[in-house]
């Protein structure tokens, strides 16, 4: 199991990935260089190892030779979106066998009229996948593309966060999107990276922060009357080598 994937560096323990993840949400923000996909990837590979199939969602619409090595391992089945016949089938059939998924997907694809659901919205809300799949939804460098269709995938990424029996994985660049409290209460693990834009996470440490380097915001799983409590920590991710 590969739960262990850095340390605390403000205490003498080791970062561990605990099952309570699997049915949590984890929002991983920062620049740029900050260490965002090798994070992601070690959540993937923890989720692997949990028997858990992952729709891992490529918002940079990457053609297969541009995605990286640590992810074309012996789970890795890559797809590209589109709204097709062809498409339609060779999705079914790895869902049908709960392969692991790579999808590069274009944001246009998603809608920018509130009334209007887009079949990828539908796509990625079927039933067959909320039941068994964890989702990455990784927007890489489609800033301006992604977020103005945001609406279309915020309004069905909370309809269904209620209705999934696994959790999502969100990696994004700061935005101010991020700064509402409201989307912030969808995530019970915060991962943030380096920030230096003032309008977002103002705070001094995160303008320094190094590679790999998070402030790392967890959810207790104690509970209150209202929200459980939140502990901080200043954590080291270790960088993940696939063996050759």
């Amino acid at each position: 199991m590969r739960n262990v994937i850095g340390k605390y560096l403000d205490t003498i323990d080791a970062l561990k990935l605990e099952d309570r993840m699997l049915t949590h949400n984890t929002l991983i923000l920062g620049e740029e260089g900050s260490g965002k996909t090798n994070l992601a990837c070690r959540i993937r590979n923890f989720v692997i190892d949990s028997n858990v199939p992952t729709l891992y969602m490529d918002f940079a619409n990457s053609h297969e030779d541009e995605v990286e090595l640590r992810y074309k391992d012996e789970h890795f089945n890559y797809i590209r979106f589109d709204e097709s016949e062809a498409f339609d089938k060779a999705f079914a059939k790895l869902v049908a066998d709960k392969k692991h998924i790579y999808m590069a997907v274009d944001p246009k694809f998603f809608s920018n009229k509130r009334e209007k659901k887009s079949k990828l919205s539908k796509v990625i809300s079927q039933q067959a996948l909320l039941d068994d799949y964890y989702y990455f939804f990784h927007d890489i460098e489609n800033l301006n593309g992604f977020y103005t269709k945001f609406e279309d995938f915020l309004l069905y990424m909370l309809s269904f966060a209620n209705l999934q029996k696994h959790g999502l994985t969100f990696l994004a660049q700061p935005h101010q999107t991020f700064e509402n409290p409201h989307l912030k209460l969808l995530f019970s693990f915060l991962y943030v990276g380096k920030c230096s834009n003032a309008n977002y996470f103002n705070t001094a440490i995160l303008k320094t922060l190094k590679k790999n380097k998070f402030y790392y915001q967890c959810r207790t799983a104690y509970p209150t009357l209202l929200f459980n409590d939140i502990k901080s920590s200043m954590v080291k991710i270790d960088e993940y080598v696939p063996e050759l």
